[in-house]
């Protein structure tokens, strides 16, 4: 049981991070240490799987767990406490969808990431955005089936995305981050389902949990989390439903946000 101690779950990207290759300023990096210092819990609650979080953090902070890939696999202490991925049979298919129905999608596991290379991809628009992470050698499908949690995909087109989305309608959770793009996950995940896990399995009452983000992913932790704290940059989704908005993370906002929660 954890008592009146708070735990308090941080997005990565435009939250702890101003983008996917900045490390965390320096005012964030001390907002954690005590935080922690002063007794409370603070986790990762991330979109990225752990072959995108891996090591990212070494040297700068330290945290008592994440929750990772939308909520598809949740580590605590260094104890994998669950982990949600596709069947093989759905895996398989879900790879037969994305050719048929011309999607690209960067295929995401813990171990690997997977992506076609830029002649495959079929939009010019997802080849803009998969560029920026060829400094970190993603293989391409090759061996895919079954190493993946979770997909962030476009379709070539609108309609070609309503093909994929309306065959596993009733299969898979679909993410809209805007401008065609969108996270896939397995039926159930969210980032605040687990909230809710973590919350049980270590006693933490749900008054005493607050949630910090900024895109339209981290909108149920921020509904689900006690107290719900926006980012300056966050999508006009997460500012409306915020109890408080902080600035940018370049800004002091993760340092301004644990101060008004008390936990500094």
């Amino acid at each position: 049981m954890i008592g009146d101690k708070k735990a308090i779950f941080f997005d990565i990207d435009g939250t702890l991070m101003a983008d996917a290759f900045s490390p965390m300023p320096g005012s964030a990096v001390e907002a954690v240490r005590r935080a922690r210092e002063n007794g409370h819990l603070c986790f990762i609650d991330t979109g990225r799987t752990w072959r995108l979080v891996r090591g990212i953090f070494d040297g700068q902070a330290e945290f008592d767990g994440y929750l990772l890939g939308c909520g598809t696999m949740i580590l605590y202490q260094g104890e994998v406490l669950a982990h949600s991925s596709f069947s093989p049979g759905l895996s398989q298919r879900i790879l037969g969808a994305l050719e048929r129905y011309r999607i690209d999608a960067i295929l995401e596991g813990p171990r690997e990431v997977f992506c076609r290379t830029a002649e495959e991809i079929y939009s010019d628009y997802f080849r803009k955005y998969a560029e920026k992470y060829r400094r970190l050698n993603f293989p391409d499908y090759t061996g895919a089936e079954g190493e993946y949690d979770k997909l962030f995909a476009r379709g070539d087109t609108a309609a070609d995305m309503e093909r994929f989305r309306e065959e596993f309608r009733e299969e898979l959770e679909f993410i809209d981050r805007g401008k065609g793009f969108y996270e896939i996950l397995p039926k159930g995940c969210s980032k605040a389902a687990a909230i809710r896990f973590i919350a049980e399995h270590l006693g933490i009452p749900m008054e005493n949990t607050a949630a910090i983000g900024d895109g339209n992913n981290d909108l149920p932790m921020l509904a689900c989390a006690h107290r719900a704290v926006a980012m300056g940059n966050s999508t006009p989704e997460v500012l409306r439903m915020a109890d408080y908005v902080t600035g940018t993370v370049e800004e002091d906002g993760i340092r301004d946000a644990l101060q008004w929660l008390g936990v500094l």
